[in-house]
């Protein structure tokens, strides 16, 4: 059933199903239109396999011409991270990678420059040293995964490995990507569809096609407050290199981004599938019928690698292998003790809560400018432990 809610002179459709005893969630997602700068989003939570709450409204643009609608996607930029992890996992559960193996044993031109012993758990917990190319090579140098591939093969760490963790921001997903490919001859965008979301049915992937292009909504871009703010600026901090090998202006609504292969950060999709995917996790690794990896591979992936200021915002994490804990101020997943997930810039989230069998996941548009998960998500997160 939709409903309108108005801000000022705006109205803003909301459709989607709510489960009884489940309203404080489909109240909080109302407030986030009026009380915030809400343009469009969905939210979704499964519980124990269940969905109980997908609900999606607002509009796909800024000027409230195209509504969001069931099958909207968007780019949910960090969220991706958890989801390369969980392919990278599903390798390890199946005993084809080790944790504590060199990378260069999979992959063996990244043997150089020092990174002989660089070990598969440091690029899952972003201790590998490699958070930027120091090397400038074009600015859509990013598109170009084989390019990227064998820059970072060639790079040396710009620290020990394992002694100091910086935010992969994006050269995490290629990382990961590689070694994948590598160990399985499938590149990450095509395993996670043949393995994950194909068989979970869900709507979030890397590589967009033109039809699917046409369902995205406008990602609303900020900078300030947000780690874009940081391009352009001091050349001796690795934040304002992270962004050397990208457009600028970067359009995060082009054709090129959406069609990009960047695993760690332009992957698309909805809090329906998110949530899906955080539900199967933390229901020990199954859902429907399909079993992703064992309950004891992903107790070892969400159990904290460490706990320290990373070197490329300054923030401090709880980081555990490809996944984050809860990491106030910047990351709040609730109350839940064991609780992971990761999220992205401008407000999206992902995360599952093994102990509640919960999989929560929230996507938006319109960024926030802040460089926290934001009143956004955590109004929508207080609501659905409410209800638990």
């Amino acid at each position: 059933m939709e409903t309108r809610i108005k801000k000022a002179s705006q109205e803003f459709p909301i459709q989607g199903i709510c489960a009884v005893g489940f309203e404080p969630v489909r109240a909080a997602f109302e407030q986030n239109f009026v009380l915030e700068d809400e343009v469009g989003a969905s939210v979704s939570v499964v519980i124990d396999g269940h969905t109980v709450v997908d609900l999606w409204g607002g509009w796909q643009d800024r000027a409230a011409t195209r509504p969001w609608e069931k099958d909207t996607i968007v780019c949910m930029m960090s969220v991706a991270k958890a989801v390369s992890a969980t392919c990278l996992h599903m390798l390890v559960d199946r005993g084809q990678v080790k944790l504590d193996v060199p990378v260069a044993n999979y992959w063996p031109e990244f043997a150089q420059n020092g990174k002989e012993r660089v070990l598969v758990r440091h690029v899952l917990d972003h201790t590998a040293g490699l958070p930027i190319l120091t090397d400038r090579l074009h600015p859509e140098a990013m598109f170009d995964h084989a390019l990227m591939v064998d820059a970072l093969a060639k790079q040396a760490p710009l620290w020990e490995p394992g002694k100091q963790a910086a935010y992969h921001v994006h050269n995490q997903g290629f990382l990961i990507d590689e070694i994948v490919r590598r160990v399985d001859g499938r590149t990450l965008p095509n395993f996670l569809r043949q393995e994950v979301t194909g068989p979970l049915q869900l709507d979030y992937q890397f590589g967009l096609s033109l039809a699917d292009q046409a369902r995205c909504a406008d990602f609303i871009q900020a900078t300030e407050g947000t780690i874009f703010a940081a391009r352009n600026g001091d050349p001796a901090k690795i934040v304002s290199r992270a962004w050397d090998q990208l457009p600028d202006p970067l359009d995060l609504n082009s054709r090129q981004w959406r069609e990009a292969t960047i695993t760690s950060a332009s992957g698309h999709g909805n809090a329906r599938a998110i949530a899906r995917l955080y539900g199967a996790l933390a229901r020990g690794g199954e859902l429907d019928g399909v079993r992703l990896m064992s309950s004891a591979t992903i107790d070892q992936a969400i159990t904290e690698q460490h706990n320290m200021v990373e070197a490329m915002m300054q923030r401090p994490y709880h980081q555990a292998l490809g996944f984050l804990l809860t990491s106030e101020p910047i990351v709040w997943m609730g109350p839940g003790l064991r609780s992971f997930g990761h999220h992205g810039v401008g407000g999206s989230i992902g995360l599952g809560d093994p102990e509640a069998k919960l999989g929560f996941s929230y996507a938006m548009n319109n960024m926030h400018m802040r460089p926290d998960n934001g009143p956004r998500a955590r109004r929508l997160i207080e609501a659905v432990y409410q209800c638990l």
